[in-house]
């Protein structure tokens, strides 16, 4: 579904890409792991079009997207989560939710309405707050908003940058349900998570990324590839 080769990325004269080569099939959700600063968070939004690759090829679903623009890619099925949400704090959250509907112009109002409320039956407590400003959301609420108003828009591919970061463990246990079940109902993930062994049992394979590369790759339910996925990233 997703297949990046040798591809590589810069801020200015900061090389932070070096070669990345990875493949992410249908139905699987695929683990990207490493330190802080080893460039995770620049691989997902050069995939999603907020950075531009200076060199190497993606492809999504076999068509190159490398260099589009990011609504381009936006609207080709790939939905970004980003690591800080980007929930509008001004608008509810059912504004919030239709905003993705903007990915598909053209779109029935009928039709868009029904993909809103199918998303707050998977949501239930968004639905509790369909008319609460995002500003007004914990921090819980509001990463669960960013990945709801994503599968509005349903995409053919998610990518989801680091959706735990400073929350509760009972909202952590939810959103490592939710990426389960899109596990289960095929929807591909590329998933940063410094969570590690929680993200590994919702992943079926993982790459680990040093200095901008990919060191050692693995398959998540594999013993040897784990043990070894610990100690590539070990501080």
């Amino acid at each position: 579904m997703l297949a990046l080769d040798a591809v590589h990325a810069h801020y200015g004269l900061s090389h932070v890409l070096q070669g990345v080569s990875l493949l992410v099939g249908r139905g699987e959700v695929v683990g990207v792991f490493g330190r802080n600063g080893v460039g995770k968070t620049t691989l997902i939004k050069t995939v999603a079009g907020w950075v531009k690759p200076s060199s190497g090829s993606i492809r999504f679903d076999g068509e190159s997207i490398a260099g589009l623009a990011s609504d381009r890619i936006c609207r080709a099925g790939i939905g970004l989560v980003p690591e800080d949400r980007r929930v509008f704090p001004g608008l509810t959250v059912e504004e919030n939710l239709r905003l993705a509907l903007m990915q598909s112009p053209g779109r029935p109002r009928a039709e868009g309405s029904q993909a809103v409320e199918r998303v707050f039956a998977r949501f239930p407590r968004l639905a509790e707050r369909r008319g609460q400003m995002g500003t007004t959301l914990s921090g819980g609420e509001q990463q669960m908003l960013a990945i709801a108003r994503v599968l509005a828009g349903a995409p053919r591919l998610l990518l989801i940058d680091e959706p735990t970061e400073g929350l509760a463990p009972m909202i952590v246990d939810e959103i490592f349900a939710l990426i389960g079940e899109l596990r289960a109902e095929g929807i591909p993930v590329l998933l940063v998570e410094q969570n590690v062994m929680r993200a590994l049992e919702v992943c079926d394979r993982f790459v680990a990324l040093e200095r901008g590369a990919v060191v050692f790759s693995g398959a998540a339910r594999n013993e040897s590839d784990r043990a070894r996925l610990i100690e590539a990233i070990a501080v």
